[in-house]
């Protein structure tokens, strides 16, 4: 009986060339191979030409695993997922890992991602350290009682943080963050300008110091201009109802003719209660979110928001990176980005 192959047309696959048959081809020992790929430096312009050629007619490619193996590293770097929060508009992290698997591969590293366990937030750390499956960490909840920055420190784990050691002073671990104190002033000197006094501010429970720091900029500005904001601030869960119900709460009780939000999510309850009480925003009531996420770009009268500039980020996670796995110092524990203000119909 005929093979499978031969039945369906198709030829059983060809071995990759080895670094033996390209020793063979350039009549060169097995070492002077290795040195061609690994240290050219080591060998004479005509042996290296002769070498190279032989690779490039033969098709070779080096063996990376092998050559991890000698060399103790994966060029992988773990970045930890977590599902998408329902009832958000939000897909900022999407943005964030597609710009740091294309810089981190520009550096010659790939990500792996992984999920974790929410009754064992280092479950996954844990085991990819035990596992040398990776040479450093990203890590992205740097929120308050989070115990991986601390963790992986005590591991001496090198990875670097997309978020400020909030609650830890004396941390050292290098980290990128974007200001959202600066954001929020930019949304609500915007406000200001266009002749807005009464503007409220929707944002996250107090246990959020990211939404705090966001809340601050808002409150700051609101101050320097001597503007009320009593009776003008909600916190609330971050979900597009709970936007829209303190809205509501807001224009009976307050008559504000503006809205600060601490995300895009909070923002898009605030225009459903516009629309329902069939007010147009821009026009009657204005509105700015946070984070310039898709659904702000696409809504039909266009949310102002503000935008992290998440491809800065990556970059700067990245640099921290390399200085961690080349053992240099990096140039500094932190680095705070400023965002811009992408202004639409909404305001």
């Amino acid at each position: 009986m005929s093979r499978p192959e031969a039945r369906l047309g198709t030829h059983l696959p060809v071995s990759p060339p080895t670094l033996a048959d390209v020793a063979e081809r350039a009549g060169v020992s097995r070492q002077t191979v290795s040195n061609a790929v690994n240290n050219p430096d080591l060998l004479r312009p005509g042996t290296l030409e002769r070498v190279r050629e032989a690779i490039e007619e033969m098709g070779y490619s080096p063996n990376r695993a092998a050559r991890n193996l000698r060399t103790r590293t994966s060029q992988l770097i773990g970045l930890r997922v977590s599902p998408v929060q329902e009832g958000t508009a939000n897909a900022m992290m999407d943005r964030f890992v597609h710009t740091l698997v294309e810089t981190s591969a520009l550096a010659g590293h790939h990500v792996l991602l992984f999920t974790g366990d929410d009754e064992d937030p280092v479950a996954g750390y844990d085991n990819l350290l035990r596992s040398t499956a990776v040479d450093a960490f990203v890590v992205t909840d740097t929120y308050l009682g989070n115990p991986q920055a601390a963790w992986l420190a005590q591991q001496r784990a090198p990875f670097v943080a997309f978020g400020r050691p909030w609650d830890r002073a004396d941390a050292r671990h290098p980290w990128v963050d974007v200001d959202g104190a600066a954001g929020t002033r930019l949304a609500t000197e915007h406000l200001i300008a266009k002749g807005h006094t009464r503007i409220a501010w929707i944002g996250w429970r107090k246990d959020s110091p990211i939404g705090e720091d966001r809340r601050a900029g808002w409150l700051t500005t609101m101050h320097e201009h001597g503007l009320p904001t009593t009776g003008l601030a909600s916190r609330v869960e971050d979900t597009v109802q709970s936007g829209g119900e303190a809205a509501a709460v807001l224009l009976d009780e307050s008559a504000p003719t503006a809205f600060v939000c601490a995300s895009d999510t909070l923002a898009m309850g605030v225009l459903h209660t516009l629309w329902l009480r069939q007010l147009a925003p821009g026009r009657d009531i204005a509105v700015v979110g946070f984070d310039d996420s898709q659904v702000a770009q696409v809504y039909p009268v266009g949310l102002t928001s503000v935008r992290q500039p998440l491809e800065e980020v990556a970059v700067q996670i990245v640099t921290a990176l390399h200085a961690l796995l080349s053992h240099q110092p990096p140039a500094e524990d932190g680095v705070l980005l400023t965002p811009t203000l992408v202004v639409r119909q909404s305001s």
